[in-house]
Order: C-alpha cells, then sequence, then structure tokens
C-alpha cells in the first residue's frame, strides 16, 4: 500500500484532521491561512470557511450537526457552520500574547483537551488544558515547548501524549470520570532521523501511528515494547498529523504543511501542504465528539459574528 493524494492543496500549515462520522466528512485547519476546511468524501464537496485569527483545531459537538469547538488563536469557541457564528467562551491564555493553540482531542467522555505553545517555540511556555463538558476548563500539564498529539487507549485507561521538542511519546494513567492523569512513563523515544514527532492516534490494536515534521513519513509503534513496527513514507517533508475516517474507520488522513521549507525543499516535496490517504492493514477507533452538557444554554455569550 502507498499513501495516495486525496486533496492537493497548498496548505501553509494543515494541522488537526478529524472524521466527522455522522456526515462522512473529513475536517483539518490550515493555521496560518487561517481556514477551516470540510471534505464530503462521498460527494467530494469541498468547503472553507475563513476566519480573523489562526486556528488550530476542531472537534464536531455531538448530537449537533454543523457545530464545532474551535481551539482559535484569541480563544475556545462555538462555531456553528451554518450560520457562520463564534460563541466564544474562553480565552485561558490572553495573558500570553506570543502563544496560540496546538493539537486538540475529545477523550472518551467527551471532554476537550487543548494544548498551546508559544509561537517562537520558547520552551517551557506552552499548557495542556481539559475543557469538561460544561464548558469549564481544568490546567493539566504546564511548562510544555509544543504541546502536540494525544490519544486514548480502547479501553479508556491510558492517554498518550506528545510534546515535541523531547522527541518523546509518554503515556499516563487516565481516570474517565475525573479526568485526571497520573503515572507518567515514557514509552517511545522517537530517533531524530524519522523527524520530530507531531499528531498522534491510535488503531483498534492499540498502536500508535506518529505523523513526523521533517521526517517525510508516518510511522507505527507499539508502545508496551517502544518498538517500531512500521514505516511509511509520505510525499511531504513536514507531515502534522493523521486520523482514521472512511466508512469502516480503515483509512488514514494525513495533513501536513508547507511553511519552514526552502526551496530545494519544496522542489524535492511539490505536494507538501496537501492531504493524503493511506489504507493500513488496520482500522481504527470511532471518533470522540464533544458532549455539551448545556448546547442551548443562552450563557455562552456571542462575542464576534463572522
Amino acid at each position: 500500500m502507498e499513501v495516495k493524494i486525496l486533496i492537493q492543496s497548498n496548505n501553509l500549515l494543515g494541522e488537526g484532521p478529524a472524521w466527522d462520522s455522522s456526515t462522512k466528512e473529513l475536517l483539518w485547519v490550515d493555521i496560518e491561512n487561517r481556514t477551516l476546511n470540510i471534505f464530503q468524501t462521498e460527494t467530494g464537496v469541498e468547503s472553507q470557511f475563513h476566519f480573523e485569527h489562526r486556528l488550530s483545531a476542531i472537534v464536531p459537538i455531538e448530537k449537533n450537526p454543523g457545530k464545532y469547538i474551535l481551539a482559535l488563536q484569541n480563544g475556545l469557541a462555538i462555531f456553528d457552520r451554518t450560520t457562520e457564528t463564534l460563541e466564544y467562551f474562553s480565552d485561558c491564555e490572553k495573558d500570553l500574547a506570543n502563544n496560540r493553540f496546538n493539537d486538540g482531542k475529545c477523550d472518551p467522555a467527551g471532554r476537550f483537551w487543548i494544548g498551546s505553545m508559544d509561537l517562537d517555540a520558547v520552551a517551557g511556555k506552552g499548557t495542556l488544558y481539559c475543557v469538561d463538558n460544561d464548558l469549564t476548563i481544568t490546567k493539566k500539564i504546564s511548562g510544555l515547548s509544543i504541546s502536540n498529539g494525544m490519544a486514548w487507549t480502547k479501553n479508556g485507561e491510558t492517554i498518550y501524549f506528545v510534546d515535541s521538542p523531547t522527541q518523546l511519546v509518554a503515556k499516563f494513567d487516565f481516570e474517565i470520570k475525573t479526568a485526571s492523569i497520573s503515572n507518567k512513563k515514557i514509552v517511545i523515544e522517537i530517533p531524530e532521523s524519522m523527524g520530530v514527532p507531531d499528531g498522534i492516534c491510535i488503531d483498534s490494536e492499540n498502536m500508535l501511528w506518529v505523523a513526523s515534521w521533517g521526517g517525510a513519513c508516518i510511522t507505527r509503534w507499539n508502545p508496551e515494547t517502544g518498538k517500531l513496527l512500521q514505516k511509511v513514507e509520505v510525499p511531504a517533508k513536514n507531515v502534522t498529523s493523521l486520523c482514521f475516517g472512511g466508512k469502516d474507520l480503515d483509512t488514514l488522513f494525513i495533513t501536513s504543511a508547507r511553511t519552514g521549507l526552502n526551496r530545494e525543499e519544496l522542489d524535492e516535496f511539490p505536494l507538501s501542504g496537501s492531504v493524503f490517504s493511506y489504507q493500513p492493514d488496520v482500522g481504527g477507533l470511532i471518533p470522540k465528539f464533544y458532549k455539551y452538557e448545556h448546547i442551548n444554554n443562552t450563557s455562552v455569550k456571542i462575542l464576534i459574528t463572522m
């Protein structure tokens, strides 16, 4: 099996792919171009929404088609695709003008986990937060450099997490009821020759897939042994993230970036910034949506209308 071009595009910083199983749509963002992109896999229809600020992550809201949580540089918001309105509910890093949010995922209970980073990647400026089902926010890990990929095991008892510059994948024990994390342990060390670990996802066998920034590949690892199981070349140098999707959750969707590449690198990897697909010999887990307990609560104030 080889990686295929799904959408040939020029995303500056394509990131955060998410599969919406209810609509059969692939969602992703271009952080630097400040766009939300939606691809309907059955019809081939593409949609794009532009924002004033950088956005780094998107997750659908359960039982509310067309509504999503977005992580933007100026705060966290609920976006209504139909009315094109943003309802901001938090700017937990308003005092950190040079920070932005980065990768985000939902845990098995439908909470939204979102990390941050300094725009200049200054070490220790990033934080990992958890947005509970009532939109309250808790700080989980401080002192990060580039908070990145997250994934939960099938039984929901373990979370894997990447702070990219460390070249490491860590695991924590995860308590589903309370969202508490504990007992940090390093499980995978990515060689620098494979690039920097970026986004991650988990398959139905609890093996981890890692996107490699600068490594032109995705890799599959056994987090119990730390062993590399598979390396798949991608025709883009900066591979940013990946997720399972498709009708049977048997396809990996892969995002990439053009930013940071010089002319020679762009000549070598002209498809950088495109979205790719790959069909491994294993499927993924059902993606988790955000479970908002008060989706019709009028206390969420609309601060900006697009």
